[in-house]
């Protein structure tokens, strides 16, 4: 069994999208096995876009990201990670299917509602900077 982290973004949380994206995740048949809504200091924010830090863009990265809670979810299935990426859409909103979560509500790339682990890798230690009491 496969397992990710998703993130709901600030965005989902600020437009009331999050009962839309979590019926989403369990109409694919997933299951979310741990969830928690959590307000991101800047720390945190460094750590899990460590890949963005350097860049221009960063700050507003951060200053969104760290605006308003998020929810964190384990989620759990056979082809996770592949199938719940396609879900999401591509990271541009204006590249992204009808159909798709960022294809349908999102409307700017920097507030793109979702983030979901893009490996089996990656998504143990994403899952590990989240959710620290789950060992």
């Amino acid at each position: 069994m496969e397992r990710m982290l998703i993130l709901l973004k600030p965005d989902a949380y600020k437009r009331k999208l999050l009962g839309k994206i979590i019926t989403r995740i369990e109409d694919k048949n997933f299951t979310i096995t741990a969830m928690k809504m959590t307000t991101m200091s800047k720390k945190l924010a460094s750590e899990h876009y460590a890949h963005l830090t350097k860049l221009d863009f960063y700050p507003e990265i951060e200053s969104y990201i760290t605006s308003a809670p998020v929810v964190a979810m384990i989620v759990e299935g056979e082809n996770v990670i592949q199938i719940m990426r396609t879900v999401m859409g591509k990271t541009r909103w204006n590249e992204a299917l009808p159909g798709t979560i960022r294809g349908d509500y999102a409307n700017e790339t920097t507030e793109n509602l979702i983030h979901g682990s893009d490996s089996a890798e990656n998504a143990e230690i994403e899952i590990k900077r989240f959710f620290k009491e789950l060992g």
